[in-house]
């Protein structure tokens, strides 16, 4: 089977629309996989057999830009001198909330002031609730992620001004 590179545009533009983050094909020889980034979807064709052929193959990568909006929250940060800002980030994939349960006050604020081990906020990943720590003590001046917005591994979560 050959992919012509309107097919596989067609299925990065597919990919893109749904919640699905990786696609890998394979049909004999032929082996296609698709991977969504945080920003970006990518068709890269993987190693093959010389005597497949694809006509992407002598193609550059396809890159598309992602449509979903980019979520920027306004933060104390913008307006500090530089001072040593400790980021905290995400240990899993997983689901962000800021709070204990959905009428409840968030964990942390904009502002607030935190000790080593406060939590931050929960990453729900595979329906288990891990309550994410501050690994330092400070102000809280950024918090980079909506409530209830899929995370990645090793994203920024929330920056912490050093105390």
């Amino acid at each position: 089977m050959e992919f012509s590179l309107d097919q596989v545009r067609e299925l990065v533009t597919i990919l893109n629309k749904t919640d699905i983050t990786e696609l890998t094909l394979e049909s004999g020889d032929v082996r296609l996989s698709i991977r969504k980034s945080e920003t970006r979807v990518s068709a890269i064709p993987v190693a093959m057999p010389t005597s497949a052929v694809i006509s992407a193959v002598n193609s550059p990568a396809i890159e598309h830009t992602a449509t979903s909006p980019v979520v920027h929250t306004t933060t104390v940060a913008d307006s500090l001198p530089s001072k040593k800002l400790v980021e905290i980030t995400s240990p899993m994939v997983g689901t962000f909330y800021r709070s204990p349960g959905p009428d409840e006050a968030p964990f942390v604020e904009i502002g607030d002031t935190v000790k080593k081990g406060h939590t931050v906020c929960i990453i729900e990943a595979m329906k288990l609730m891990n309550e994410i720590e501050s690994e330092s003590s400070g102000k809280i001046v950024e918090i980079l992620v909506e409530n209830t917005q899929p995370v990645e591994y090793g994203q920024v979560l929330m920056r912490i001004e050093a105390n």
